[in-house]
């Protein structure tokens, strides 16, 4: 049975600091009802490696992971199983002599459990009346026992009639959570909870197996017309599929679902309708940052299928997919009547019958292994779809850059993928209409020849090789650029500065001495900087004494810049600066005696540092609720004086000594806060993982 809360179980354990510890090696597999071998084997060496796997065939992929799981502790959990053969498939290729590793499989399928299991399947039950009502009130007023006194019948039996299904009753929670404004008359709210009542009543008549279908459908009835679409869409995906909210956000805009309102960019509306449906229920986080923001999103597999499923009525998407046989259908049905294909088949083979397809205006790839595009194909996306409007094609390998697509002058949203990328073209200035440009090379730096000047529209462009732009380029545009990454330094000149000032977030990496002692007043040009990146290449840099940092900066990042720990003192000028993360000897020294104020800071990650003491008052850090220490095997003791307003601590690869030091503080903070609640929903979390020796 679907939305019984087997997924959702089961993270709470795979997560838990209770097997943190013990297993330092913890995978999590979705499996789902279309088994892929490969997607499986990928999924558990990604665990292991950054190595691009994609050129190995399967029976590479298999004694790779037979290696990397032989001698270690470990923890898979394969979710969402489907069939006894997928799993018997699964158990082929992992270790069978390793007494240590550990696997949890979740399946709706009893079989499946019983079929290779050595120990009997746990079956979930149905809540219990009492449990359902405690679970609707913690969706809807977010804790037991805040309901008032003249919706506690009402609200009784609504828990009572969805059967004891925690999917049911979260959806239904979202319906009524959207409806309950707490201002209006009790009367009226009360009204408003009866019609929801009776409907779940009315779903009761139905098959017990559709009824969960027939709330989601009530849940998207009630969805402004703005959000419809953009819930429908969420079918693309594959099921099960980490989206990132960055990118979804992206596509929305370019896909014109988002709505203009005055004052607002179209990225900040198009976030307040992703937190609309996550409040309503029907997307899940899968992963948020240390503010709260949306990072990785999917859905239900319930409504997954309920988004494909109106998609089709709507005519709003075509998924491309192998047969039963394993071939791509020689005739695509209804073309003229989709304005979108969704990729699941050979591209080679699709792309070499050589059709136009005019009426398609978005081009959709989302393979979990990187599929390679024949040389004699680099050219056939543009040539066939030539009024494309979304180019998602991240997981198709390119062996250059697709000269044609300068073509496709109705283009708002492009990714490629394109193995030792060295130039983009100068062609690529002619997509005047372009917004997103996303560009994944293994090369470590690429000369932008094209004109960012003349793309007008453009607001987001984001590669992770350093980009080296041509500082004769003359233009009016520039003005819209939001994101910026990778710059290389040479390219953060006056010139970029002024062009683009109005930059919310920028990446810099490679010798960042240039930066700071060549383009001192780069960063202070950009008043409007809110996100900053920067990573040191082999050379020496030192900060100027005062702040050359942006006045509205509220994150940064430093990797690698081997920064003087007296130098946080010229970071701590900074009074917008909320997140501070400090990778890979972002700062060297074993001493931090720390003698500014960080009035803002409300998350400080410190990675991979050679830090011994710390040394703190009470007051240098006035806002600090998140702490997240790693890879500092020398570091003695965390500051208990931190304890005030910390809310989340999370350590790993620490000596025992700060180990100690953190439970210290979990003591402390116990002692004074009791059972009150925080931002994370607890008093003080701790989170260790695993404790060095020495």
């Amino acid at each position: 049975m679907p939305g019984l809360g087997k997924t959702t179980l089961t993270w709470k354990i795979f997560d838990s600091d209770t097997l943190k510890g013990p297993y330092r090696i913890r995978i999590w597999v979705n499996v789902s009802q279309k088994f892929n071998k490969r997607d499986v084997l990928l999924s558990i060496l990604k665990e292991f490696t950054d190595q691009n796997m994609s050129g190995k065939d399967n029976f590479d992929l298999e004694q790779d992971v037979r290696r990397c799981l032989k001698d270690i502790k470990f923890l898979i959990v394969l979710d969402d199983v489907w069939k006894v053969k997928d799993l018997l498939t699964i158990k082929s290729f992992l270790p069978t002599n390793n007494g240590e590793g550990k696997v949890i499989i979740t399946s709706r399928f009893e079989d499946v459990g019983t079929g290779v299991g050595r120990r009997e399947p746990y079956n979930l039950r149905f809540l219990t009346p009492k449990e359902s009502w405690e679970l609707l009130q913690l969706e809807v007023f977010e804790d037991v026992g805040e309901c008032p006194e003249e919706l506690e019948d009402v609200g009784k039996e609504i828990a009572k009639n969805c059967d004891g299904l925690p999917l049911t009753i979260v959806v239904i929670g979202g319906i009524l959570l959207a409806k309950d404004a707490r201002k209006r008359p009790i009367g009226v709210r009360k009204d408003e909870w009866t019609e929801v009542s009776e409907d779940v009543i009315r779903f009761l008549a139905t098959d017990k197996d559709k009824r969960i279908v027939e709330v989601v459908a009530l849940s998207y009835d009630i969805l402004p017309d703005e959000l419809k679409e953009c819930l429908v869409y969420m079918g693309v995906f594959p099921e099960d599929y980490d989206i990132p909210a960055w990118i979804l956000i992206r596509l929305w805009i370019a896909e014109g679902f988002i709505l203009q309102k005055e004052g607002q960019t179209l990225e900040k509306t198009a976030e307040e309708y992703l937190n609309d449906l996550v409040n309503r229920k029907l997307v899940m986080v899968g992963r948020a940052n240390q503010m709260g923001e949306n990072k990785i999103c999917g859905v239900h597999d319930v409504i997954h299928a309920f988004c494909t499923s109106k998609a089709k009525e709507m005519n709003i998407f075509q998924e491309i997919k192998p047969s039963e046989r394993g071939l791509v259908p020689h005739v695509i049905p209804a073309t003229e009547k989709y304005h979108r294909f969704c990729f699941n088949s050979d591209l080679s083979e699709f792309l070499s019958r050589e059709t136009e397809y005019p009426s398609v205006r978005s081009f959709l790839c989302f393979y979990k292994d990187p599929v390679k595009l024949d040389k004699d194909h680099i050219n056939a996306i543009p040539d066939a779809f030539q009024l494309l409007r979304v180019l998602n094609s991240y997981s198709i390998k390119f062996h250059q850059f697709p000269q044609t697509i300068s073509k496709l002058s109705h283009l708002r949203y492009v990714t490629l993928y394109v193995d030792n990328l060295k130039v983009i073209p100068e062609s690529i200035s002619k997509l005047w209409n372009l917004q997103t440009l996303l560009v994944d090379t293994d090369s470590p730096t690429v000369t932008m020849s094209a004109n960012l000047w003349a793309m007008l529209c453009l607001r987001h462009f984001k590669t992770k090789a350093a980009v080296v732009l041509d500082q004769e380029k003359e233009g009016k545009g520039g003005q819209n650029i939001q994101t910026l990454s990778t710059l290389s330094p040479e390219s953060c000149t006056e010139t970029v500065a002024n062009k683009a000032r109005n930059m919310k977030e920028l990446r810099v990496r490679g010798k960042l001495s240039t930066l700071f002692d060549g383009n001192k007043n780069f960063l202070e040009k950009l008043r409007y900087l809110e996100k900053l990146k920067l990573v040191n290449e082999k050379s020496v840099i030192s900060l100027p004494k005062t702040n050359c940092f942006p006045k509205n900066l509220k994150r940064l990042s430093l990797r690698k810049t081997s920064l003087d720990w007296s130098d946080m003192s010229i970071l701590a000028q900074m009074e917008k600066l909320q997140v501070l993360k400090l990778k890979q000897n972002a700062f060297t020294g074993i001493t931090w005696i720390v003698s500014r104020t960080f009035s803002s800071l409300q998350f400080l990650l410190i990675s991979e540092a050679d830090l011994v003491n710390w040394e703190t008052s009470d007051d240098h850090f006035p806002s600090l609720t998140c702490l997240s220490i790693k890879k500092c095997g020398k570091l003695q003791k965390i500051p208990i004086k931190l304890a005030k307003k910390l809310q989340k601590l999370e350590i790993n690869s620490l000596q025992k000594s700060a180990t100690d030091s953190a439970r210290e503080i979990q003591k402390e903070k116990e002692n004074h806060q009791g059972e009150q609640k925080t931002r994370w929903g607890v008093a003080f979390q701790l989170s260790v993982g695993s404790v060095l020796n020495y």
